[in-house]
């Protein structure tokens, strides 16, 4: 009969300990990349005010700059933060993009860069010239780059069609929201 107390004290004691195993696991733990009911998402800013594409599970970040006057598209190398260049020894990589459906490979090739030490094949900068990247709506496609000896392969992304015009709140233009429709205004 003395068992049967101590079963009875230990299995509370056995569920509690399970529960806290699973409630701390590392997948559990709080993270500043993960989102809380309370908090903002967590965001990261391009430093070149270009598009950032996550690698790996935040390991790094593509940052992919259009400059649609020039025809370029550049890509910076980046830890998973966007904060610190990230040099990698490949002389270029390949891209396809897709322009209005249409498969078109694309070459990034390195770039040096003699202020900050830069060389090809120690760079975090890769750029390629296109003219139908002057003319293009947003782009999207695939990559795969090798950073550290670990291969990403088939990374999507997607590059917006560049603005022409300046942000409305630039031109002062701040609109009121309204659910009314513009016919329902001028009626009004």
């Amino acid at each position: 009969m003395s068992s049967r107390p101590s079963v009875a004290l230990l299995l509370p004691a056995l569920a509690a300990v399970a529960l806290l195993a699973t409630a701390c696991s590392k997948s559990e733990l709080p993270d500043r990349h993960q989102k809380s009911s309370t908090s903002a998402p967590h965001v990261h800013s391009a430093p070149h005010d270009g598009t950032l594409v996550e690698i790996g599970d935040h390991a790094y970040q593509l940052e992919l700059v259009r400059d649609a006057t020039a025809g370029t598209l550049t890509a910076y190398v980046l830890d998973g933060h966007a904060e610190n260049f990230v040099r990698i020894a490949a002389p270029s990589f390949p891209l396809i993009a897709m322009p209005s459906g249409r498969y078109t490979p694309l070459t990034l090739r390195a770039v040096a860069n003699p202020s900050t030490g830069e060389t090809i094949g120690d760079t975090s900068q890769f750029t390629v010239q296109a003219d139908w990247l002057k003319t293009a709506g947003g782009i999207s496609g695939i990559f795969t780059l090798e950073f550290k000896g670990t291969t990403f392969e088939h990374v999507s992304y997607h590059v917006p069609k560049p603005s022409l015009a300046p942000p409305r709140r630039q031109l002062g233009l701040l609109l009121p929201r309204t659910s009314r429709s513009p016919s329902a205004l001028r009626n009004s």
